[in-house]
């Protein structure tokens, strides 16, 4: 066993015994339900003892701040979403299998797909509590206080209720880092490699939304003449930060831990990555197969494309095992009629067609 799979091998056995993913994760709670705001008890600590997966740190910051807690759960939802949207066509579709650890074991390798995880679950949590502050939800925080932009026209307005981009990143770091900041590992040790790798992953969530985020402006005037505008910082649809979080994951830096206990490229002929970038650690699995020990799902009874040359090709989705075909009915809306006034009326229409699982 040499290469590549040697590498796999020691990753595996590592991440075993690796106290650094925790069985449990504040992702779990995404999928319990959250008491609203306005139920809570100040300073009531049963409400944060019950909620799973957080860390001592997390916890101490829910008895502080626990009428965020909804908020960081719906970014914790939003994120598992465009995750799974992200890797729909791709042999780890980001499933969730439980409601405590969420992804599963596959989180305890440090590989591309875990990076991509910390960070859009990072980047949820600063645009649900962006967004949150915007909308008067939180009693710390408001609407957005960004300097005006100095390429903005001198005539127009700044100053409308923006998207709280500056406090939901704050909140989110604090947040989201204090599960890897309240340990100490050993300089250069592997558990402190995945610790940093974690940070940087979580950062360049954070960063893809404050990036992304821009003025918007609203035209006012007499008969819409837009004689005077109104304008705000907004955050960008989470499409287009999933859109920007899976670019980074598809140049992602292989790194190492040095005996300094710092991270540093596995290759140095490629360029350091920046605080935007994602990297990992470990070599990913291939996910073909069921595999209890990496928490790999595999490909079998996955839907594939017979004519795609892509990864949802039945060839690279299947892994080579062959797929079989079967008919399906799908019933869609047809013939639709504009009928005055004022309503579409459409009939139904049935069509047989040709799909494809992975053996």
């Amino acid at each position: 066993m040499t290469g590549p799979r040697l590498a796999l091998a020691a990753a595996l056995l590592w991440s075993c015994t690796s106290p650094v993913a925790d069985a449990n994760s504040w992702w779990s709670l995404a999928m319990n339900p959250i008491q609203r705001p306005e139920m809570y008890i100040i300073g009531a600590q049963p409400v944060c003892s019950q909620l799973p997966g957080l860390s001592p740190g997390q916890r101490k910051l829910c008895q502080l701040y626990q009428e965020h807690m909804v908020f960081i759960g719906e970014g914790a939802r939003s994120a598992i979403k465009e995750c799974q949207y992200q890797f729909r066509q791709r042999r780890w579709n980001c499933s969730t299998v439980d409601n405590t650890s969420v992804f599963g074991r596959v989180m305890k390798i440090g590989s591309r797909e875990t990076a991509f995880t910390y960070a859009v679950s990072a980047a949820g949590v600063v645009n649900a509590i962006s967004r949150a502050c915007r909308e008067g939800e939180l009693s710390s925080c408001g609407c957005s206080r960004t300097a005006r932009p100095k390429d903005l026209p001198r005539d127009w307005l700044w100053g409308g209720c923006g998207d709280n981009v500056e406090y939901g990143y704050r909140f989110a770091k604090e947040f989201v880092d204090a599960k890897e900041r309240e340990k100490n590992y050993v300089r250069g040790s592997e558990e402190q490699a995945r610790m940093l790798m974690n940070l940087q992953n979580n950062e360049a969530g954070r960063r893809a939304v404050y990036k992304l985020a821009d003025v918007a402006c609203k035209c006012h005037g007499v008969s819409g003449s837009c004689s005077l505008k109104t304008c705000w910082l907004q955050l960008a649809d989470f499409r287009k930060v999933g859109d920007l979080l899976k670019e980074k994951y598809d140049s992602a830096a292989a790194m190492r831990i040095s005996r300094k206990g710092k991270l540093e490229l596995v290759n140095n002929r490629f360029n350091m990555p920046t605080q935007e970038d994602l990297v990992y650690v470990d070599p990913s699995p291939d996910y073909c197969l069921r595999n209890e020990t990496t928490g790999s799902l595999g490909t079998q009874g996955r839907l594939c494309n017979k004519t795609s040359e892509g990864m949802d090709g039945c060839e690279l989705m299947c892994c080579g095992r062959g797929y079989d075909q079967f008919k399906s009915v799908q019933v869609e809306r047809c013939h639709c009629k504009f009928h005055w006034c004022c309503y579409v009326k459409c009939k139904k229409c049935t069509e047989i067609v040709d799909q494809y699982v992975c053996k």
